[in-house]
């Protein structure tokens, strides 16, 4: 019999995204992680799927905000089937977890009666299938969440042709995890082990943990955050997306990704080795598939060397940029180095012989790597700023 459903993990509802100043933007990032989950219903809908999986982390931490809730509990009533989820590190059910708080509890009861917490590690029996839970009680576990699975004892009552789903939230060997630097032993916490699994009596792994998407083993899946909440680290980091799952007892699952994310987290380095290249670069950003949009978060490193026009003119492009974009992360390297015409026009004024001699001065000063040269190039830009006004 074969099982349709959703994979889907990270919600990570209630990031602060403390590093996004205005308060405007910073909510509707924090707004998109809530509107994502319509996307998802209706992936869900298109799938004919049977049930939701979410794995790990539907919350960011035990303190988000009553609204918060409230508005992820309607969110996940409105889906129209069955969600399950498993806590994850960051919302896991231990103790003083957000789980037992009376809140939530009743939030959860009025709004989204089609959501269910699986907190114990035992077969739960959904839409045709088998879910194999993997529940956090802590933040960091130090022995193996999976470990439960390889009981011979929890496959004897299992029925023989209902799909089987375990349902993870942790890091594997060589892949995810980062040892603990309050751990003198180095562990990984929340590790893993997929290759000791009974790999035949399973026929879907779903993950949760790391925010790309990707097969990691056979039959085994991160399916990624479903709206990025991070700048990418590497090309492999395929975040923004939801797998639609089809699975069935001793075949191999079908498994598609589709992209759930509305917003666009880009890196970007470039090195402006002359001063067409900023034109060029502009060019290039504000129109087709590389355009900047009020939907993207840019962190963007510049390097390079700029005459004092081009200087200028970088300069008020971010600051458009920074007005544009829902966050401008900037680390700029770029070095001031005036054309030879603009060094003629600033230190030959005959009418302004004042300027001249200071424009003299601080072109003599602002080569090399000293605090002194870096003020003589600040100062050279003002100066410049000055006479172009005039």
């Amino acid at each position: 019999m074969a099982v349709r459903f959703i994979h889907t993990a990270d919600w990570q509802l209630g990031k602060p995204f403390a590093g996004i100043a205005d308060d405007a933007k910073r909510a509707r990032v924090q707004q998109e992680r809530i509107e994502v989950l319509h996307r998802i219903g209706a992936l869900a809908r298109r799938h004919q799927a049977a049930f939701i999986l979410v794995a790990g982390d539907l919350f960011d931490s035990a303190r988000v905000t009553r609204s918060t809730v409230s508005l992820a509990c309607h969110a996940i009533g409105q889906l129209g089937l069955p969600v399950l989820a498993i806590p994850g590190n960051h919302d896991h059910a231990g103790p003083g977890s957000l789980w037992e708080q009376e809140f939530y509890r009743r939030e959860a009861e009025r709004l989204a009666p089609n959501f269910r917490l699986l907190t114990e590690p035992t077969p739960v029996h959904e839409g045709g299938a088998v879910i194999l839970p993997c529940p956090l009680r802590r933040r960091a576990e130090s022995s193996d969440p999976t470990a439960w699975v390889r009981s011979p004892e929890v496959w004897t009552s299992l029925p023989s042709q209902s799909p089987r789903i375990l349902l993870a939230h942790g890091t594997i060997q060589g892949f995810g995890g980062i040892a603990d630097d309050e751990d003198p032993s180095g562990s990984i916490p929340n590790l893993m082990d997929l290759p000791r699994l009974p790999a035949a009596d399973l026929d879907y792994m779903a993950l949760g943990d790391w925010h790309g998407t990707r097969e990691v083993a056979p039959k085994a899946w991160y399916s990624g955050t479903p709206e990025p909440d991070r700048f990418p680290k590497g090309s492999d980091h395929d975040a923004g997306n939801t797998l639609a799952v089809v699975a069935s007892r001793g075949d191999a699952p079908t498994v598609e990704a589709h992209r759930t994310a509305r917003l666009v987290w880009r890196v970007e380095q470039q090195d402006l080795a002359e001063d067409s290249v900023l034109a060029r670069l502009q060019a290039r950003w504000s129109e087709g598939p590389d355009a900047l949009t009020p939907d993207t978060l840019l962190r963007l490193e510049l390097s390079g060397s700029l005459g004092l026009e081009a200087t200028a003119r970088l300069d008020r492009w971010l600051e458009s940029l920074d007005a544009l974009l829902l966050r401008l992360k900037l680390d700029r390297r770029t070095v001031l180095a005036p054309t030879p015409s603009e060094c003629e026009a600033l230190a030959r004024r005959p009418g302004d012989p004042l300027i001249s001699r200071v424009a003299t001065r601080l072109l003599t000063l602002a080569s090399g790597g000293t605090e002194e040269a870096r003020i003589a190039r600040a100062a050279l830009r003002e100066l410049h700023a000055a006479c172009s006004r005039t």
